[in-house]
């Protein structure tokens, strides 16, 4: 406890922090309520002087937006198939480097490499795996994923080009965002189980317990609230994703014959800022914002329940 006398000084430290917090988070959270709530907000009409009225206009006109359903349902598939692979897939990878101690540092760096990587580069770099012909001085070759397809004898994939289907481009974008998720996840998974009591390992292997019974028996049961933690924060960062399809396909999100088939929430709300739709756009991401916020209250309602502390 501070002593009462001296909070003068404890405020000071924290006054850089609080005004931070004000001019850039608070403030900016207030203003787009506000501009919500003004129907038809335009920002450089709002320059002009001109007024708006209080309403609900800026909700309906997200709504009644032909995309709107597109993007949000985009947005939900993503979290709904990419959180769970990504964390199991991230579960068993801190299983296996927490078994090994050779080149398990090394190891670790290489795991993390992606989650300090620019996320649009990367996303070139997936666009040029799965292009199906890429011109190299005028020899026309494909992708390296449908030169691996046709080693075996498949057939070449069209992925992202124009003319490919819904389904071939929500695949690459899956492969990229769980991917691109790995790192995370690893890095919080891997801390925990280092740092669960050896003693219980110790008493099943004098049990004779297998490994993968130890994995789901003891690690984790005593690993779920890392497990919780990754899944609420994987759901937060589905739910705005945006780079990973923009990386791939462009700012049209989407390829060439469909420009708009992959955009989300967050691509919705971009879209309105170029014409200073401020309104629409602060509307879309109070209805995303409230998607969010319900999500993770039924997450943490869940975890309550199966989450050993």
């Amino acid at each position: 406890m501070v002593d009462s006398k001296k909070q003068w000084k404890a405020w000071i430290y924290l006054a850089p922090a609080i005004v931070l917090l004000l001019v850039f988070t608070v403030w900016p959270i207030i203003n787009t309520i506000r501009m919500a709530l003004l129907d038809g907000y335009n920002g450089m009409a709002a320059i002009g002087g001109k007024t708006f009225a209080f309403g609900v206009d800026n909700f309906r006109a997200v709504v009644e937006y032909k995309g709107f359903f597109t993007c949000l349902r985009n947005t939900i598939l993503l979290c709904v198939i990419t959180v769970p692979i990504s964390t199991l897939l991230a579960l068993l990878v801190s299983a296996a480097l927490n078994s090994i101690k050779f080149l398990q540092k090394p190891l670790q760096t290489i795991f993390f490499l992606p989650y300090v990587t620019n996320a649009i580069a990367i996303g070139m770099v997936f666009a040029a795996m799965f292009n199906m012909v890429r011109t190299v001085r005028v020899v026309q070759t494909a992708g390296i994923v449908n030169n691996v397809i046709e080693f075996f004898g498949g057939t070449a994939v069209n992925w992202i080009n124009a003319g490919s289907t819904y389904w071939a481009n929500m695949t690459v974008l899956i492969i990229y965002i769980v991917w691109n998720a790995l790192p995370f996840k690893i890095l919080i998974l891997l801390g925990g189980m280092q740092s669960i009591n050896k003693q219980y390992y110790d008493a099943a292997k004098v049990d004779g317990s297998s490994r993968s019974r130890i994995l789901w028996r003891i690690t984790v049961p005593l690993l779920s609230p890392m497990i919780a933690y990754v899944v609420i924060t994987g759901f937060i960062a589905g739910f705005k994703e945006y780079t990973s399809i923009v990386g791939i396909f462009g700012e049209k999100m989407g390829p060439a014959s469909d420009a708009g088939r992959l955009n989300t929430m967050v691509g919705y709300i971009y879209d309105a800022l170029p014409s200073n739709d401020y309104g629409r756009a602060s509307a879309a991401a109070l209805i995303l914002f409230g998607i969010i916020l319900i999500v993770t209250l039924i997450n943490l309602y869940v975890s309550k329940k199966q989450v050993h502390y």
